[in-house]
């Protein structure tokens, strides 16, 4: 007797987010199945591809396909126009790590003169991560939401020690998305959410960000963490966990010692660029197996290896 396999469609869904206008606007989530399994159901939308560009020029040393495909780019609005034509991208992401009082300490008037420059540059949705300084990544989120208030900017991300001031200025106040970033814990996660929405913010404007690790550093924590989300989500129903999923993979796989060493300090490692890529691919490609709905990267061989991924299983 032959096998038929039956479909498991659940009668929960993924709540779906809009993030972008016009006729380029992302609508994340939807999903009624586990992570990547449009062969029970087809996805209502495919799980997205974004790009990371930063406001401080990437070393590209040891990375000659980077640079080149960047080369020319003179301002941080041609670094995003460029970023934008990458095979599968599907919105940009705006990291601007230069407002660190730590490092460049820009103001927030550059910021938000980089994030017009950014909005006119790419008719791309984009979404916004500031320099991981609470006082400041506020200060550049208010600003940013009301400077570009018909962009419908996704501001990744809200903490439990600032979600109040980004939820109420860039969601309530500008009809902007906040993503609710969370320390791979999904108690900490439902309680931001629970928060959130308690505050007043629309669930369909959250976007969790539940954190992540490169591949070999501790990224079990954050497939196990996925998993039990997503399930909670389908199995049992739970408006909380419902929201769909963004994982900046680029900040942490970049930030490895695989992909920084350099081949003239390993030189038994390889190319650099290579290990980069290959760090990279396998981390967003474990991430949407564990069922991010989203996930940022940075080189244009990972984004189009990945946004082949996603329309090969589709």
């Amino acid at each position: 007797m032959g096998y038929t396999a039956k479909a498991q469609v659940y009668k929960a869904a993924i709540q779906e987010t809009t993030i972008g206008a016009g006729a380029k606007a992302l609508t994340l989530g939807g999903s009624k199945t586990q992570a990547l399994c449009a062969f029970d159901e087809s996805w209502k939308n495919a799980p997205a591809v974004g790009v990371e560009v930063s406001d401080i020029a990437f070393d590209t040393e040891g990375l000659p396909e980077l640079a080149a495909f960047y080369a020319g780019c003179e301002t941080f609005g041609d670094r995003v126009k460029k970023a934008a034509t990458m095979e599968g991208a599907k919105f940009v992401c705006l990291h601007f790590e230069g407002a660190d009082p730590g490092a460049q300490n820009k103001s927030v008037d550059e910021i938000v003169a980089l994030a017009k420059e950014a909005a006119a540059a790419t008719d791309l949705p984009l979404v916004v991560t500031g320099c991981k300084n609470v006082e400041k990544d506020q200060a550049i989120f208010q600003a940013v939401a009301a400077a570009l208030p018909e962009a419908n900017i996704l501001y990744l991300s809200a903490r439990e020690e600032d979600y109040k001031t980004i939820g109420a200025a860039c969601a309530m106040a500008a009809g902007h998305k906040v993503g609710a970033e969370s320390a791979v814990d999904i108690n900490l996660a439902k309680q931001l959410n629970v928060l959130m929405t308690q505050l007043g913010v629309a669930g369909n404007s959250i976007v969790m960000n539940l954190g992540s690790a490169a591949a070999g550093y501790g990224f079990e924590y954050v497939a196990s963490t996925m998993d039990r989300v997503k399930a909670a989500a389908l199995e049992q129903n739970d408006a909380m966990l419902q929201m769909p999923v963004m994982t900046p993979v680029a900040l942490e796989t970049w930030s490895v010692k695989e992909s920084l060493m350099s081949e003239a300090d390993m030189p038994a490692w390889g190319s650099r660029e290579e290990r980069a890529v290959q760090m990279e691919i396998i981390t967003a490609s474990a991430c949407l197996t564990s069922g991010s709905d989203a996930v940022i990267l940075r080189h244009p061989a990972s984004v189009k290896t990945i946004a082949a991924m996603i329309a090969a299983l589709a």
